[in-house]
């Protein structure tokens, strides 16, 4: 029988990974997650994290100069440049996010220290997350303030709420695997014989 206490947070852990994975394989490799959305002549161009409609998938891209009567150069600088590379921190705190719910599984089924690292990895998770968040919603930010500044109507992506909806999932993981660890995990081992 499972130890009770771990599940709440074991639940939360992995819808948590299976958001940012959603986050992480979003535009080029998946059209309908993205971060910013901007209309062009030949439809529209979707941002994501390794690049942008129709690129190819690398870590770090320059935003694409075709977008209709725009000066590409407010945009693509060094320092918006460097920002995409942030962008990695999505599928690093999914990688981490597994690994949280891995360990939730073990101390769901067997001992107390799987949700102690459940615990502990659901809270690295939750820093990466946060920081990849508020460094993605200021980065669109930006393009998105000089896309309007020069009449282009830019308008967000889901990815940035996912992004958010995971944020959310790992806080109420890393309090439920936290007070997990000071659950009743006795029970189990009474039923097996051992003290």
């Amino acid at each position: 029988m499972a130890a009770g206490p771990a599940l709440p947070g074991l639940f939360c852990c992995f819808a948590a990974m299976v958001l940012l994975i959603f986050v992480s394989v979003s535009v080029p490799t998946w059209d309908k997650i993205s971060f910013l959305n901007v209309p062009t002549s030949n439809g529209e161009t979707r941002f994501g994290v390794f690049g942008y409609t129709g690129s190819k998938t690398q870590i770090g891209y320059d935003f694409n100069p075709a977008i209709d009567n725009f000066d590409a150069g407010k945009i693509n600088t060094n320092i918006i440049h460097n920002l995409t590379y942030v962008l990695i921190l999505y599928p690093i705190a999914a990688g981490i996010s597994g690994l949280a719910f891995l360990f939730g599984l073990c101390g769901a089924g067997y001992h107390r220290v799987g949700t102690v690292f459940m615990s502990l990895l659901s809270g690295l998770a939750l820093l990466v997350t946060l920081v990849a968040w508020v460094i993605d919603m200021v980065l669109f930010g930006i393009v998105k303030a000089r896309l309007h500044d020069q009449n282009v109507d830019a308008k967000w992506g889901n990815a940035n709420w996912i992004g958010l909806g995971a944020f959310g999932a790992l806080l109420i993981g890393f309090c439920a695997s936290s007070c997990g660890i000071f659950g009743s995990y006795r029970r189990r081992r009474e039923a097996s014989g051992t003290y």
